[in-house]
């Protein structure tokens, strides 16, 4: 695959000056990565910018699940759980390295909203609106079996429980493998480069967008035949910024999650824990375990988004409610993060009945907003992004672009079929590397069969964090450790430390790889431990 790096970036920059584009977007999160991938695969000339590292906002702040939504079926959402199950289907077979089938159960009580009739019935419509194509059909369990898949569950009160199938994923990661195909397919990407305005026609329409470099300090203006904003919770930041008769879209939530060791919380399934407010989900990954999420509304700059003690506790009384008898506590939280969802207005009376819908509109000077969605039907929603925007064109455009190819696997390396038959992988790593035998199946569920050229082009003498560092720096567009431990590698929500122990090493490959000096390094790891303390400013 063709490189995707700072050097990469930095000829990317030169084209935006020089070169005019049919489409340019603001915002790489997954929404701006969808649009990216899909418009390129068309055949349009594509530019994308990111005012920070990719996916650094909502993007990686979420539960970290693929899934049609249980909740959406209680407000009668069925289109919404119908379209993201059916996309749920695709990811399986576009993303099998990064969207990973998941089995969840319902515990039901005496007390709840809901019983076991009832919950029944929603089951079956759950596996119906998937067209019965779910990894595995729903169950329907007793008491006793219940206990069985989760002794520490709580018993009194106890009805049974339902396990259905949903997926988890990897979040941020998706974000840059669908950067990297949109890449492939000669998109012009760039991180670190901010849109501070517009450059109007004489009719009021935007025909330039002007940008700064934020790691040189440069200006520069970009042409396009049309703007895309994907900036999720700053869309209303953006749009008046751009425009002074903006009109407020947005109606931002904050969502908090906390992680776990799995010795710690060793769920055999993913937990759906209900509330009166809202549903927590208890999430079983390789490397951890996460709870969350809270819902509350949120204003602000999305930026300054952080976990404080009131999420904590509502959190852990949940966790304790559910399991008593784990005595789970503070000190059992290996790590937290807060995200901000850019729900869209809808005037509903709480934040929990807001609807996920997403909206796509262009204002009256011609830029085309996306606001809302689920992560799970980002594939969709960039489809009816390009559909939109392809109505601003020509006709003779409108007929060479239409159709769309996303549901080609993201990355050409890893297939449904590559991925699940990969004994031969496991044995490679094993005699051409020194890596451990978890290490050995963490990069080859991480990178599927590309960790053979992963492993190839890096030499096989190397450590798993050196692998993951090297294909970082290279694919990825990492730019600094920071985005390395953030968005790259699961340490600092998966590791005690967070990732403490690997920092000294990690500095080593960036002072060589980007020439840097001790001050530079210094400041770097500064600003890594600066996010640490942001972020778990809630702890005694």
């Amino acid at each position: 695959m063709k490189k995707f790096s700072r050097e990469t970036r930095l000829e990317n920059l030169k084209r935006m000056e020089t070169e005019t584009f049919d489409l340019f977007i603001i915002g790489g999160g997954i929404n701006g990565a969808g649009v990216a991938r899909d418009a390129s695969m068309r055949g349009m000339k594509v530019g994308l910018v990111e005012s920070s590292d990719f996916a650094s906002g909502t993007s990686s702040r979420s539960s970290k699940l693929i899934h049609g939504g249980i909740r959406y079926l209680e407000n009668l959402e069925f289109h919404l759980v119908f379209e993201a199950l059916s996309e749920r289907q695709k990811l399986f077979s576009m993303a099998p390295h990064l969207v990973h089938p998941l089995r969840f159960m319902i515990p039901l009580y005496e007390t709840g909203r809901v019983g076991m009739t009832k919950m029944g019935l929603g089951m079956w419509l759950y596996d119906a609106l998937s067209l019965f194509q779910a990894p595995e059909l729903h169950e329907r369990l007793s008491v006793q079996e219940s206990l069985d898949r989760l002794p520490f569950l709580k018993k009194d009160q106890l009805l049974g429980s339902y396990v259905y199938s949903d997926a988890y994923m990897d979040d941020d990661r998706l974000v840059h493998e669908t950067l990297r195909s949109a890449n492939e397919h000669d998109a012009v990407i760039a991180n670190y480069v901010k849109a501070t305005g517009v450059r109007l026609s004489p009719d009021g329409q935007v025909e330039a967008l002007k940008l700064k470099d934020l790691l040189s300090g440069r200006t520069l203006e970009v042409k396009a035949r049309h703007f895309v904003s994907t900036v999720g919770p700053w869309s209303d930041e953006v749009g008046s910024q751009f425009f002074s008769d903006w009109k407020k879209s947005l109606r931002p939530t904050k969502g908090v999650h906390l992680t776990f060791e799995k010795s710690r919380l060793p769920l055999s399934s993913a937990v759906v824990m209900g509330t009166e407010e809202r549903i927590v989900f208890g999430i079983p990954r390789h490397e951890m375990v996460i709870v969350g999420t809270t819902d509350t509304d949120f204003s602000g700059n999305p930026e300054n988004v952080n976990t404080e003690r009131e999420d904590v506790d509502y959190l852990l009384g949940i966790v304790g409610k559910y399991f008593p008898g784990s005595q789970i506590k503070e000190s059992d939280i290996v790590a937290s993060y807060a995200g901000v969802r850019p729900l869209v207005s809808d005037g509903s009376d709480t934040e929990g009945k807001t609807s996920r819908e997403h909206v796509i509109f262009t204002e009256p000077h011609g830029l085309t907003f996306v606001i809302g969605g689920k992560y799970t039907t980002y594939r969709l929603i960039a489809k009816q992004v390009i559909e939109h925007c392809l109505a601003k064109f020509p006709i003779e455009d409108r007929v060479r672009w239409i159709r769309c190819h996303t549901e080609a696997p993201i990355n050409p390396l890893v297939t449904e079929e590559s991925f699940t038959e990969r004994e031969h992988l496991l044995s490679f790593l094993r005699l051409q590397t020194n890596l451990n035998e978890n290490e050995i199946h963490w990069l080859s569920d991480r990178h599927g069969p590309e960790c053979i050229e992963i492993v190839d082009r890096y030499g096989h003498e190397l450590s798993y964090s050196q692998y993951e560092v090297h294909h970082a720096i290279d694919y990825t567009m990492c730019m600094n450790l920071l985005d390395f431990f953030h968005r790259r590698v699961p340490y600092v929500l998966a590791h005690k430390d967070h990732g403490e122990e690997f920092l000294s090493l990690m500095s080593k490959v960036f002072k060589e790889r980007f020439l840097l000096s001790d001050e530079e390094v210094d400041l770097q790891k500064s600003r890594f431990h600066q996010e640490l303390h942001h972020e778990f400013s809630w702890r005694k």
